[in-house]
């Protein structure tokens, strides 16, 4: 583990995620706790024996502590036996980044490379409908998952996601110029938007559930109703906001998987396909990376029940920086 050891004795202190805590009764009589921790690396058991305190004062599943102990053996697995344990403070510094999955990028800098592509739209409605969004919804969205369990269900995913999809919105636009690649690009950057009034989260920032809202209403229909409110403050056109508001209604292709009409126009379809691509993408590199060479991964429902192969001819990453790097002299790489 990647705790630090502070005397001669093998005692162990550092920060842990607490992934799991329940209350248990020993063989003697006496009650204690048992736990998973993490430490951003690997998983281990811990206990806390005899313990004493009230149900408020157990360690919080979802949270980071401080803790202080010694690891052994126990039946042949590691068991880290916790002597002193207190929440955090303002005094700490822990990034919640070191614990939990999380996109490769900063959600800052996703952002800056978003706001930087819609502030380059020649179409004035378009870049004044999308920045306002983007200015609205800034704070939420910054560390925001892109869903509960599947694809880019990491701190900010949600931007690694929608900055994915406006490369591949891009690189498509080359192939195909009948493609306008500014309204394709609107709904690339708005079409999750309202996923941040859709998720509940849990302490770690990660999703553990839906809003009422969210079940109710869903993001797609949300979404639709965010760009309408902003377009009608900012005077868009009915004609603008009715092609943006039916990209985010449709994005998710069939009525079966949410959507509530079927894309219908060009840049409806390409944001549909891309969206899909781009998930698929993601959860297949993502279920590979566990398997061995030759294996498979085990059946994917959301993939029609699939299980996919690790052939070995390229290294299996989902951790892609898709935000330009730049070097001292200010220059992209």
């Amino acid at each position: 583990m990647r705790l630090e050891e502070i005397d001669r004795n093998g005692t162990l202190q550092g920060y842990v995620l607490v992934k799991a805590c329940e209350k248990k009764s020993a063989k003697n009589g006496s009650t204690y706790l048992d736990l998973v921790i993490s430490d951003g690396e690997s998983d281990v058991v811990a206990k806390i024996w005899d313990f004493k305190g009230t149900p408020e004062e157990q360690p919080a599943v979802g949270t980071i502590i401080l803790v202080r102990g010694s690891l052994s053996l126990y039946n042949n697995q590691p068991q880290f036996k916790i002597d002193r344990y207190r929440a955090l403070n303002e005094k700490d510094v822990v990034d919640i980044r070191d614990f939990v999955p999380s996109a490769p990028d900063k959600g800052t800098e996703m952002f800056r490379e978003i706001v930087k592509i819609a502030e380059g739209f020649g179409d004035e409605e378009l870049k004044k409908l999308t920045l306002a969004v983007l200015g609205n919804f800034k704070e939420r969205i910054l560390e925001l998952p892109a869903a509960f369990k599947l694809h880019h269900a990491v701190i900010s995913g949600l931007l690694m996601h929608t900055l994915t999809l406006c490369r591949l919105a891009q690189a498509v636009s080359v192939i195909y110029p009948s493609i306008d690649i500014e309204l394709l690009l609107t709904g690339a950057i708005l079409h999750d938007i309202a996923k941040s009034e859709e998720f509940s989260l849990a302490p770690t920032g990660l999703v553990d559930g839906y809003t009422a809202r969210g079940t109710l209403i869903g993001h797609l229909v949300s979404g639709a109703m965010i760009v309408s409110e902003t377009g009608k403050e900012l005077g868009i056109s009915e004609d603008t906001l009715m092609l943006v508001e039916h990209m985010l209604i449709s994005h998710h292709g069939n009525p079966e998987y949410g959507a509530a009409v079927r894309p219908l126009f060009l840049e409806a379809e390409v944001l549909s396909a891309i969206d899909t691509f781009d998930a698929n993408i993601f959860e297949i590199a993502d279920a590979l990376k566990n398997v061995d060479l030759g294996g498979f991964t085990n059946r994917m429902w959301a993939l029609e029940d699939r299980k996919f192969y690790n052939h070995g001819r390229r290294k299996i990453v989902t951790d892609v920086c898709i935000v330009p790097k730049t070097d001292n002299t200010g220059k992209d790489d």
